[in-house]
């Protein structure tokens, strides 16, 4: 084993280390017939140190000192692990904490979730005691069954509950299922940009290689605001991407930052390109049913040979104001499930049975009221459209450029103008504008949102750092005080 350079630093096995702590009890000569010629030099320079080391440490055990060393000097984290351990919602949401700013970044409800489901949950906790208890791994039974039926309709498939829904933890542990399931070293993914920031770590921990395409603005007439519509697909750069590694590719539609809400002839072009290249497709669609302004979502999956090649997630954290119960699902055919329920059986193995009822019983609801007017999944878009138009209405009021949002619980801002008057915002060499921008909101206007650089890979960054994501989806008294916020804000351009 050669030394580096400068022959000072070894690396050694564990066998060398411990035929050298030998030498204490058995001398020199014993180890150096053990470790043969090669390893002389190393032994000889080895012995020099032990001097010093016993002289300086009389009375400790070498090897338990040696020991320690070695393990100390092991890489503790696993290499899948290198790069990703950044999480930019940690420091904003701490900043947000410490400056007791109104927190229109991260996207959860902070209102009380449909009383039919609260009530749904209550009967879970306090009814039938054997909901404390396991269920069927892959999905509770009246849950599995339900979700089968209602999206059996929408997507014009005869869906069996046992081979084609896995219930997950969530809609993240859905993703996370499918990536670790399907994606093999070197598989290539493709991402559409901006996309939710997890899908590229769990490209990377599966052993893949993250591919993305960005979609572009069209510009509006001036005066006019953007809408997510006008970002759109480059269907000749989409087709570029696709290659004899491509694996996969992720869809998110209503697509979290924007609320881009992808048409049928876009989801056509990428039905094709996937057919085309046998590729897999992972469609994200946990907020489909909040959708604004007559747009309509289509799942991919309904598209003719679509079925038998993709994956689509869902999540009744975003369903019915639940984020926190955890429960989401996949459905897909079996010859893609199967290998889904592999990883599910091997690390989570079962979701919480009292949760699961619980949706069940509001799907339930919702499939008795399903295309009436009392129906939750009519109610809640139109009540969270109306709390879009405040926010759009607000963030004008202060010269930001609010993109209309079709879908999502967000919208995106175009803080541009304030790029070109305050370009020198402090922050590090090398941080996005946006980045930069949203600490100084909150430091110094009590207002948080979420930079959209976040939701770019490293080399597309430089050029979306001019938006920054806010979500509506938040209670009457969140949105007053951000009216407040924004009123004081304006109060001062105008001093």
């Amino acid at each position: 084993m050669e030394p580096k350079d400068g022959g000072t630093s070894f690396e050694f096995t564990t066998e060398v280390l411990l035929c050298f702590s030998r030498t204490l009890n058995f001398g020199s000569h014993q180890c150096s017939m053990v470790l043969g010629g090669m390893f002389r030099n190393a032994a000889a320079i080895y012995l020099h140190l032990v001097g010093s080391l016993q002289r300086k440490k009389a009375g400790a055990s070498l090897t338990r000192y040696l020991h320690q060393t070695l393990t100390m000097r092991k890489q503790l984290q696993a290499r899948r692990l290198d790069g990703i351990d950044k999480n930019p919602w940690v420091v904003f949401t701490k900043l947000a904490s410490e400056c007791d700013a109104v927190n229109l970044g991260q996207g959860f409800p902070d209102f009380p979730p449909p009383d039919f489901a609260v009530e749904a949950f209550q009967h879970a906790v306090s009814g039938d005691f054997m909901l404390n208890q396991y269920t069927r791994a892959f999905g509770y039974p009246p849950l599995i069954k339900i979700l089968a039926s209602f999206f059996g309709k929408l997507l014009g498939q005869e869906i069996d509950p046992l081979e084609n829904v896995l219930v997950t933890v969530g809609a993240y542990g859905a993703l996370f299922t499918a990536f670790q399931a399907l994606v093999d070293e070197g598989d290539e993914v493709i991402i559409i940009e901006p996309s939710f920031d997890c899908y590229e770590p769990m490209t990377l921990m599966a052993g893949g290689h993250p591919v993305f395409v960005s979609l572009k603005l069209t510009p509006t007439k001036d005066q006019e605001l953007d809408a997510s519509s006008d970002w759109q697909l480059d269907p000749t750069e989409l087709a570029s991407k696709f290659t004899s590694r491509t694996k996969a590719l992720v869809l998110n539609t209503p697509n979290n930052p924007l609320g881009k809400v992808f048409s049928k002839a876009e989801l056509e072009v990428v039905a094709s390109l996937c057919q085309q290249h046998d590729v897999l497709c992972i469609s994200d669609e946990v907020y489909q049913w909040l959708v604004y302004d007559g747009c309509q979502h289509i799942s991919i999956a309904s598209l003719p040979g679509m079925w038998e090649r993709t994956l689509t997630i869902g999540s009744a954290g975003k369903t019915f104001s639940v984020t926190g119960w955890k429960v989401g699902w996949v459905l897909g055919p079996d010859r893609l499930m199967k290998h889904l329920r592999t990883v599910h059986q091997n690390s989570i193995f079962h979701c919480p049975t009292q949760s699961q009822a619980a949706v069940a019983q509001s799907f339930q609801r919702e499939q008795l009221h399903f295309g009436q007017p009392s129906s939750y999944f009519l109610q809640f878009p139109q009540a969270m459209q109306r709390k879009r138009d405040h926010m759009i209405q607000s963030l004008l009021s202060v010269g930001l450029r609010p993109v209309i949002s079709q879908g999502s619980y967000f919208l995106i801002t175009d803080i541009s103008d304030f790029k070109s008057r305050m370009p020198d915002l402090p922050g590090a060499a090398d941080e996005p504008y946006d980045s930069r921008f949203v600490k100084w909101m909150i430091k110094n206007k009590g207002l948080v949102a979420i930079p959209v650089s976040i939701f770019y890979s490293q080399s597309h960054q430089k050029h979306f750092d001019h938006y920054i994501r806010f979500c509506f989806v938040k209670d009457e008294s969140t949105l007053q005080a951000m009216d407040k916020k924004l009123q004081e804000w304006k109060d001062e351009l105008g001093a």
